[in-house]
């Protein structure tokens, strides 16, 4: 098996990669700044060798890189490069001393898609900072790849969900009222139609096509994948499916987003902004066909396991007659939740 090191492992994705890759064998190192806790207690994290590194002070001390050559890598899996100096200094320290090197990307390097679901075939076309030094990123490493056989695979996940962390909503952004507020059955605003698409995957999911990835080296270097659940969904749509799951009927109303987001901070619309202007839908055929990806859950799945850590977290607040329909859906594990008679 292989020594593998994760860079920014103690967050969402680390908390069921890292477990996964243990229980797979492998001796496994989780590079962090905080090792405080963990998304998601596993046995397997007594396994995990721990470095506290703060890549940014680190980076500034021209360390960083030295410092991941020094763990003696097979693998890396980046889960936090945000700028391309940041990864080209790396790739540079470990050119030749790796196996595979696999970049967590972004969906967010799609920006206007022309036609839905896109594909990796689809040319890249981003907008705002963080898609634009994403897209930066991958395209210098996928070149790298061809042109050197540098060993490295992208990865573009979706909309992360999962226990521990807030959903997107289907207001576009992290605002938990639009839960509660389903789960009372009281009547929503959505933006425009509420047609705009939200692309999630859950991260067990992504965990899911790194393994596969690492086991299927020469099918997935010198590429890049989206990794996202089957389907998207539009607002409308999620809306509707959540006032169900909760035994609520529907009540919805649409508004221009100019009116709507006068009910909202400036910063819960600008992200709702930042989300409905991608419309985000992408296709995971690359991965199911080249890898055998699958995705485990659904995007509703996915937002509904982490909208129930929620409630019990008491950041989402139900009423009597959805308490009930929720408790046996933790007691039993089914999903979704029948409609109230």
């Amino acid at each position: 098996m292989s020594r593998i090191i994760v860079i920014g492992g103690s967050g969402h994705i680390g908390a069921y990669l890292i477990p996964a890759l243990v229980e797979h064998g492998h001796d496994v190192v989780n590079i962090s700044r905080d090792q405080s806790g963990k998304y998601r207690p596993h046995p397997a994290w007594r396994s995990v060798e721990q470095v506290t590194l703060d890549r940014m002070a680190e980076e500034r001390s021209g360390r960083f890189a030295s410092c991941v050559v020094e763990l003696r890598p097979d693998i890396v899996v980046d889960l936090i490069s945000f700028d391309l100096p940041s990864t080209q200094s790396l790739v540079h320290a470990l050119r030749g001393k790796v196996e595979h090197f696999l970049h967590c990307g972004t969906i967010w390097v799609y920006g206007h898609n022309a036609a839905i679901p896109a594909d990796e075939d689809d040319p890249p076309n981003p907008f705002g900072e963080y898609g634009i030094n994403k897209a930066a990123i991958e395209a210098w490493l996928l070149h790298e790849s061809r042109r050197t056989g540098f060993p490295a695979t992208v990865f573009r996940p979706g909309h992360i969900v999962g226990p521990g962390w807030t959903p997107i909503g289907p207001y576009g952004n992290v605002d938990v009222e639009v839960f509660s507020r389903m789960a009372r059955g009281e009547e929503i605003s959505l933006p425009n139609y509420g047609l705009e698409t939200l692309h999630h995957v859950h991260a067990d999911d992504i965990a899911q096509f790194v393994m596969r990835a690492v086991a299927n080296r020469s099918a997935s270097v010198g590429e890049a994948f989206n990794v996202v659940a089957e389907k998207a969904l539009n607002l409308r749509g999620y809306a509707e499916a959540m006032f169900r799951w909760f035994g609520r009927e529907p009540k919805i109303r649409f508004q221009p987003f100019d009116e709507w987001k006068a009910g909202q901070t400036r910063e819960q619309a600008e992200q709702a902004w930042e989300h409905i202007a991608r419309s985000s839908c992408m296709s995971m055929e690359k991965a199911r066909r080249r890898l055998g990806y699958q995705p485990r859950y659904t995007s509703l799945a996915a937002i509904q396991e982490a909208v129930l850590a929620l409630i019990a977290a008491g950041d989402v607040q139900v009423g009597p007659i959805t308490d009930a329909h929720l408790s046996l859906t933790m007691l039993t594990g089914s999903r979704p939740l029948p409609p109230a008679g």
